[in-house]
Parts: C-alpha cells; sequence; structure tokens
C-alpha cells in the first residue's frame, strides 16, 4: 500500500465547514420567480388539483399570497391571468382591464419593490387554446405578433417590471421590443421564453391556467424535445432582436441545453422549473418515496450548476424557507 500514488480529493469534505467553503454553486432565495394564476371572481383560492399547494387567486385573495412572497425574501414572480371570458383573439390579453393588469396594479400600489413579470401569450384568453390567430386549424404566425404586442404595452402601461413572451411565434420579440419603445417603454426589459419545447411536462399547468388546445397540439411552433442545435439558433435569434434574459424550459431534463445557451450567450439564463416537475415531486412526497426537501434543493442546484442565472419555480416559498432553515 506504501507504493500507491493517488489524489486526496476527500480532504475537501472532511467537515461540513469545509464543504461550505469550497461549494462551487449556491442556491439562494434571491435566484427564485414563483409563477401565480390570478383568476376573475370574489373570494376564490382554488387549489390546483394537479398541483397540490398552488392555487387560483382572485384579486381579493391575491395580496395574501403576495404577502407571504415579501415576507420571505423572494425578488419576483410572474403573473398568469385566467379571464372571465374567452374569443378567438384572445382579447382579455391586451385588454387595459384584464386580470393580469388589474394584479399588476394592485401589486405594485402595495409592493413597489416586488418585481411583477407578466407572462405575455394569448392561450389562457383564446377559446382554442392556442398561443395566437388560428386560421383553417393553422396558428398563423405574423397576426399573432400585432396582438403580442398589444398585450406587452398594455402590460407594460399597468405596471409590469418586465415582459416575458411565451408563445414561440417567429419574430415575437423584436415585434415585442419596437412596440415598447414606440410606446415610450424603452426601460422595461423582455424575459423571452426563448428554448421552450412542446413537452409533456406542461400538463398540469394547463389545469392551472385553464388553457389546454381545443384541437391539435403546440408542436409547429414549440421546439422538438430531440433538438439541441435548433435551441442555440432560436437563443441567439432572440439576442439579436433584443431581448434581455433568455428562458429555458422545462429545465430538468433539458439541463444540457441550459449549459449550451449559456456557454454561447451573454445575458442572464432563467430556468422554469415546470409544472410537471413540481407535481411529480409533490406526488413522491405525498406518498413518503422521497425527502421532498432534500430532493428540491439538489433539483433547483442542479439548474443553477447547468447555467441559470434565476429560477421560476413553484417551490420557490418552501424553498426559501428551507434555505432559512425554517
Amino acid at each position: 500500500m506504501t507504493q500507491l500514488q493517488f489524489r486526496r480529493n476527500r480532504r475537501l469534505r472532511n467537515s461540513s465547514t469545509i464543504r461550505s467553503m469550497v461549494r462551487e454553486t449556491i442556491l439562494r432565495k434571491e435566484d427564485f420567480i414563483y409563477p401565480m394564476f390570478v383568476i376573475e371572481g370574489e373570494n376564490v383560492k382554488n387549489e390546483i388539483r394537479s398541483m397540490p399547494g398552488i392555487h387560483q387567486l382572485s384579486l381579493d385573495r391575491l395580496m395574501e399570497e403576495v404577502e407571504e412572497v415579501v415576507s420571505l425574501g423572494i425578488p419576483a414572480v410572474i403573473l398568469f391571468g385566467i379571464p372571465a371570458e374567452k374569443d378567438a383573439k384572445g382579447t382579455g390579453a391586451f385588454d387595459d382591464e384584464g386580470i393580469v393588469q388589474r394584479a399588476t396594479r394592485l401589486i405594485k400600489e402595495k409592493h413597489p419593490e416586488l418585481v411583477v413579470i407578466a407572462d405575455t401569450c394569448l392561450c389562457e384568453y383564446t377559446d382554442h387554446g392556442h398561443c395566437g390567430v388560428v386560421h383553417d386549424a393553422d396558428v398563423l404566425n405574423d397576426p399573432s405578433l400585432d396582438l403580442l404586442a398589444k398585450t406587452a404595452v398594455s402590460q407594460a402601461k399597468a405596471g409590469a417590471d418586465i415582459i416575458a413572451p411565451s408563445n414561440m411565434m417567429d419574430g415575437f420579440v423584436v415585434a415585442i421590443r419596437q412596440a415598447l419603445d414606440e410606446a415610450g417603454f424603452e426601460n422595461i426589459p423582455i424575459m423571452s421564453y426563448a428554448v421552450k419545447y412542446a413537452s409533456a411536462y406542461y400538463g398540469p399547468f394547463r389545469d392551472a391556467a385553464e388553457s389546454a388546445p381545443q384541437f391539435g397540439d403546440r408542436k409547429t411552433y414549440q421546439m422538438d424535445p430531440a433538438n439541441r442545435m435548433e435551441a442555440l439558433r432560436e437563443a441567439e435569434s432572440d439576442v439579436i432582436e433584443g431581448a434581455d434574459f433568455l428562458i429555458v424550459k422545462p429545465a430538468l431534463s433539458y439541463l444540457d441545453i441550459m449549459r449550451d445557451v449559456k456557454n454561447n450567450v451573454l445575458l442572464p439564463v432563467v430556468a422554469y422549473n415546470v409544472s410537471g416537475e413540481y407535481s411529480m415531486v409533490k406526488a413522491a412526497a405525498q406518498n413518503g418515496w422521497i425527502n421532498e426537501q432534500e430532493i428540491v434543493l439538489e433539483t433547483l442546484t442542479s439548474m443553477k450548476r447547468a447555467g441559470a442565472d434565476l429560477i421560476m419555480t413553484y417551490h420557490a416559498k418552501d424553498a426559501a424557507r428551507w434555505l432559512e432553515g425554517k
């Protein structure tokens, strides 16, 4: 044994203090963005069946959750709206008195320091459930851009700090950037869903946002899960068009893509830890099969390690508590 030559890598694991000192990836509550679902009505707090612990909230119940988010030190929320009525063009998305617009004004009035991100899409507002204008069962790209630009301007007028277009229409970033600039919102950043795959992991979200397509699927505009280089083309397009952040969605099954994007762009990268990823953890935890706290913190850390600067996650409130030792 005295003749063996090898490295003693375990020396840096000898104690929790040493491990902490040399830790390469640090997860913080300041990394989190908490998604919230706002719905028309009064005294509504509907727990989403497939997403335990997550609720649809009416405006009169919204601030209860916002106060909790603020008290935990989570810096930002992203708002998804469920309107009372839907139509073919998703008119409620760009109505200045729409549900997200009113929620934004309410939050910014009470907590101006909380960053409000507005999800900019049409699927929650259209009666067909697609993310753009539909003609003969085809989702039309260019006519959809006009409506998305109107939605972004309306959300910015309501006080949104960041616009987050999620529709995956070609040219959506430049169309929104131009509209925002022309409306005097040149300082409002765009957090683009630049790399968004046509994923089965979105199922529970469609329960939450009531946005399932009424026909077909979204594979003609969201990305093929088998493709890697396409993600870099999509990211490059959005950088050129004026995006300020790039989202990779989903996160957990696309950590390789996240690292590719981080290695190839200079913008902040955002991981979206999506509904299916959340729900699987919750289901396993409720059955006693896993340690929820350890699994969640390890999962979120893997996203940061893969290159995420920020993480959208339904686990944000619990994770913030766990990181504070609560």
